[in-house]
């Protein structure tokens, strides 16, 4: 297992999780001089974008997540995203965050499994961190936390080589292995069968630096060519006409990692048939692991050991549906299997004055000035961590 592979997979789950609540957000947004108080705004998913944002790109968080560690379990990451997407006035409800989760993991095990090569995997993180910067443009401060991690990227992983980046890359794939959701939009392009599973090409590009497959050259034991075989291939193969930029501004010229959302479409998710082989899998979300408190400690020492606070007087934030209706929200829900169903984590981290003292200090650093709009009552309940913010 690669030990420079979970901020490839952070960055790259939460570009996919920005593009679905932009989408998500535009389309139930109401013009601000018709909005009621507890309808969205243009200004508000401004608002929820650049809160989220700001706390995904926090110096102190990237700190912790850029140090050489293993992957998070499923359940451990899923909480990560539980408290990244909170962290603005928007609140989820399990469902939804559910689908949310979904949507995100199956959007980028895609690309993994698409990319031309392995080191690809950095364009895929580039372009999604080049649509987070259009997300925040009018943001600065922002804006320089993002260009920030650009560079820390480039200097951690520009210099891997082809067989350290193809060991990222087989982490990412046994990490989604066991993951079979059916996505609406990769079910009517036809690139996901009715089990879950993808369809991958035989045709297209082949990778940057390689050849059209088709001829078999053979060699001496001086390394003098003596042979050449041709044979016929099943696909149609084209040679890329430029490679992608691993630079902080430039043409990627791999388009994936863009947001596909950027057409409105409607999006659903489902399970595939539970098998037991997957259901047994994902009941890591529920038998105790020994190394689960080792793995919280670290968890709450990333997260700033933070909950979510309940809001004064009764106000429970300003909502979002993932669903078309309360009804279908409330069905997935009641529908989805437990065994593969996340709970929330709730990391207590009180107990211990030095490691409350610490996280105490990290809260403390996590600033970001930035001017903010006034809320209008719609939710001041951000978690702990993002109470500066």
């Amino acid at each position: 297992m690669s030990m420079r592979t979970l901020p490839l997979l952070f960055l790259n789950l939460g570009g996919e999780m920005l593009y679905i609540l932009d989408q998500r957000l535009r389309a139930q947004s109401i013009p601000g001089d018709k909005a009621r108080k507890d309808e969205w705004t243009d200004v508000d998913r401004k608002r929820v974008l650049n809160d989220i944002i700001a706390t995904m790109f926090n110096q102190k968080f990237l700190e912790e997540l850029f140090k050489p560690q293993e992957l998070y379990s499923k359940k451990a990451l899923r909480t990560v995203y539980d408290r990244l997407a909170h962290a603005s006035i928007m609140r989820l409800n399990q469902a939804s965050m559910d689908k949310l989760y979904d949507l995100m993991t199956m959007a980028f095990k895609y690309q993994v499994l698409l990319c031309p090569r392995p080191r690809d995997i950095l364009l895929v993180t580039f372009n999604h961190l080049d649509a987070i910067k259009d997300f925040i443009y009018e943001s600065p401060a922002i804006l320089n936390q993002v260009d920030e991690t650009f560079r820390q990227l480039m200097e951690t992983y520009n210099c891997l080589s082809d067989g350290e980046f193809q060991l990222i890359r087989q982490t990412l794939l046994i990490f989604f292995q066991d993951m079979h959701i059916r996505v609406s939009i990769f079910l009517k392009d036809k690139v996901q069968n009715s089990n879950g599973r993808f369809v991958l090409p035989i045709s297209g590009p082949v990778p940057w630096g390689t050849e059209l497959p088709g001829l078999i050259r053979m060699f001496n034991h001086k390394g003098v060519e003596v042979k050449r075989t041709e044979f016929t291939t099943a696909g149609n193969y084209v040679i890329p006409q430029r490679e992608g930029s691993f630079e902080l501004y430039g043409d990627r010229v791999l388009k994936l990692g863009t947001n596909m959302y950027s057409v409105s479409r409607p999006v659903e998710t489902h399970m595939a048939g539970a098998s037991k082989n997957l259901a047994s899998h994902a009941k890591e979300n529920i038998v105790p692991n020994p190394l689960a408190k080792e793995e919280l400690n670290l968890l709450a020492r990333l997260l700033g050991g933070l909950d979510t606070q309940t809001p004064a007087g009764g106000d429970t934030g300003f909502r979002l549906n993932l669903f078309t209706t309360d009804e279908e929200e409330e069905h997935a829900a009641q529908t989805r299997p437990e065994e593969l169903s996340y709970k929330v984590i709730n990391i207590e981290a009180t107990q211990e004055p030095a490691r409350r003292a610490e996280l105490s200090r990290i809260l403390g650093e996590l600033e970001v000035a930035e001017p903010r709009p006034g809320s209008a009552g719609k939710g001041e309940d951000l978690l702990a961590l993002m109470d500066g913010l």
